[in-house]
């Protein structure tokens, strides 16, 4: 039986969320933050030196890159160094060749002039501050959400998700499956996470946001027959088809890049199994998969709808979801409940339902 608290952390390229959970506590009066993401925060202290004209050395370990990412290539478009340790170039690229062809400098030693960031998706030592500060124990049990492309310095990063995705539905798509405490060798940003934090439970974001709408009281009794679960997010949207404890169909897009007629037209071939991956893939999004058995319409005919970026689904026939009223914790209580299933412990969570 699961006693003590948990910490669940989702984390997004627009946020971050967390969320301590406590057996017994009622989840309205948990603790609860939605702060910057972490690739906003590093960018945010990259800018910063950018201004001040000032050399940057990278060390830590491999993050979610994006704004990041972005923040690094304007550095050295001002002509400023950027020194990086192997480890945290990887948020950079898969392929360090091509970090070191836009100019960052590879090296185990930081240069005197160089200002340090540490990279990672978890500050463990800030959030330890933070809940110091207001007389909050730091728990004894972590379960974080990334999402994780995988190492693939050979070839498409896209590509290889859904290779992942794809070997995930043929083998039987149970979402419990989804959950890891020691992840495949190949999803690297989980293995940094669980370098950073041993014994912490992982999964991906998607993963744990289809987890989390599923608990919303509209969704649980449709969970039998079928429904799609749809989460828009500030950089990628995921939906998923779902029926029992299986995954059918999963269709993963950029969220920037689509726009609500797209949106919309994705939705619809894919809740009928007739969007195709790679019509997707060269619209620069990550895919779509299907399990070999996939039921027919009207199988998956209910939609549940979340996400920070669920207006853009307005007027589609479903409803936002809100598991335990609080939209952006969707994915903390999917880490939550997949924590307390793995712990033998997921009556836990029903009973506050």
């Amino acid at each position: 039986m699961f006693e003590g608290s948990l910490l669940a952390v989702d984390v997004g390229g627009g946020t971050q969320d967390l969320l301590i959970w406590e057996a017994g506590q009622p989840v309205e009066n948990a603790v609860k933050l939605v702060l910057p993401a972490p690739t906003q925060i590093m960018a945010r202290r990259l800018a910063r030196l950018t201004t001040q004209g000032k050399a940057v050395f990278l060390t830590g370990r491999l993050m979610g890159g994006g704004a990041v990412t972005q923040a690094v290539r304007r550095h050295l478009a001002q002509g400023l160094p950027v020194y990086a340790g192997p480890q945290a170039a990887l948020t950079l690229s898969d392929r360090l060749a091509q970090a070191q062809e836009w100019g960052v400098i590879l090296t185990e030693t930081p240069p005197p002039e160089a200002v340090s960031l540490t990279l990672g998706d978890v500050d463990v030592e800030g959030l330890r501050r933070l809940l110091d500060y207001w007389e909050v124990p730091f728990p004894s049990r972590v379960a974080v959400a990334v999402q994780d492309h995988g190492f693939n310095p050979d070839g498409s990063n896209r590509r290889f998700r859904f290779e992942h995705w794809q070997r995930f539905l043929n083998a039987g798509g149970r979402l419990a499956d989804l959950a890891y405490r020691h992840p495949p060798d190949y999803l690297t940003r989980m293995g940094a996470v669980a370098e950073a934090l041993p014994g912490a439970l992982l999964m991906d974001t998607c993963a744990a946001g289809v987890r989390g709408a599923l608990l919303d009281p509209q969704a649980r009794p449709r969970l039998e027959e079928g429904l799609m679960v749809v989460n828009l997010g500030n950089a990628h949207t995921f939906a998923a088809l779902v029926r029992g404890e299986r995954l059918w169909g999963i269709y993963e897009h950029h969220t920037g890049l689509l726009n609500q007629a797209k949106l919309f037209s994705h939705l619809a071939r894919f809740q009928a199994g007739e969007l195709t991956h790679e019509e997707i893939l060269a619209d620069q999004g990550h895919g779509c998969a299907y399990t070999p058995d996939l039921p027919r319409p009207p199988a998956f005919a209910f939609t549940v709808i979340t996400g920070p970026r669920r207006r853009l689904a307005r007027g589609w026939p479903g409803v936002f979801a809100a598991p335990f009223g609080d939209m952006m914790l969707t994915g903390c209580f999917g880490l939550v409940s997949a924590f307390l299933e793995a712990e033998k412990s997921s009556n836990l969570l029903a009973e506050s339902l």
